[in-house]
């Protein structure tokens, strides 16, 4: 009887303890909610009135009613389309060779240790490392490409270890079928794993990008122009081969450092100004984790078929 009694009490002690852990979950989680919705309705508030198609159009400018984000915005798309470039296939492979093909040792243990240590290093070391890589050494200066490829580090580990976590959620049964079929390692991980996968990949992929959007201390540190009245050149050219790459090696701008440069100073309207760019930047951030949620539903259910 006292060991029923004991029982009782450690089950109810439990549940006590359940009930108290989803209490704090939630209200944590109102709190956090709250914070974002008053934060939102404030810029809401502050910047509403410059959301017009000038505001979209026009570059800085000195006077805040006729300053734009259109540098900005165009500088952000630019910067982030290096960064997937070279991001998504480095962090997609390493994922795919660390999670399929190597083998388990000391110094694959060793290499995934460090990549899931890179993942919380702070964003400003690596703008330190980028400022004495690629600016420094390889003397490619505050240009579009150091941008990207700054970035790109900075969201690399996280790439990597989304892969390698939706790698992993795939059945193992579905290798198992694959190879009693007779199909090569390769043609496993083509044909079936990675279409299992890629839902959460690329919802790692995506998640990655919108942190990257948003960082200011790596790009403050490589040197990115804060008042800049020019767009890079075209990357399409009207001659054979139609390309032009003149433009990774443009100065830039990103919608970070604008917002920081129009909240540095002390007249309400650029106040406004970076109330709106904030605004954007916000609209831009859950318009690519929107993306990364419609992305997800439509290869699971497209897998379910």
């Amino acid at each position: 009887m006292a060991i029923a009694a004991g029982l009782r009490q450690t089950i109810a002690r439990a549940k006590r303890n359940d009930v108290l852990f989803v209490a704090l979950g939630v209200a944590a989680l109102l709190f956090a909610a709250c914070t974002f919705v008053a934060l939102f309705i404030d810029m809401v508030g502050d910047g509403a009135a410059r959301l017009n198609g000038d505001f979209f159009t026009q570059f800085a400018s000195r006077r805040a009613e006729r300053a734009g984000i259109l540098a900005a915005w165009v500088g952000s798309f630019v910067v982030m389309l290096v960064t997937a470039l070279f991001a998504v296939p480095l962090g997609v492979s390493a994922g795919i060779y660390l999670e399929e093909y190597a083998p388990r040792n000391r110094m694959t243990a060793l290499i995934e240790i460090n990549i899931n240590n890179l993942a919380g290093v702070p964003s400003i070391v690596y703008g330190l490392l980028a400022l004495g890589l690629f600016v420094h050494t390889f003397g490619l200066g505050a240009s579009v490409l150091t941008a990207g490829l700054t970035l790109a580090l900075l969201i690399l580990p996280v790439v990597i270890v989304a892969t390698r976590e939706a790698i992993r959620s795939v059945p193992g049964a579905i290798r198992e079928a694959a190879y009693a079929l007779g199909a090569t390692r390769w043609q496993m991980v083509q044909h079936h794993v990675l279409p299992y996968s890629l839902p959460g990949i690329l919802t790692g992929v995506i998640i990655g990008l919108s942190r990257a959007i948003g960082e200011t201390a790596p790009i403050v540190t490589i040197g990115a122009v804060s008042f800049i009245a020019f767009l890079p050149p075209s990357p399409v050219s009207s001659s054979f081969p139609f390309l032009n790459f003149d433009w990774l090696a443009s100065p830039f701008t990103a919608m970070p450092i604008q917002i920081f440069n129009w909240t540095s100073r002390p007249e309400e309207a650029f106040q406004a100004n970076a109330s709106a760019a904030a605004l954007v930047l916000v609209a831009m951030t859950l318009l690519m984790n929107a993306l990364a949620i419609w992305l997800r539903y439509r290869l699971r259910r497209n897998l379910n078929w």
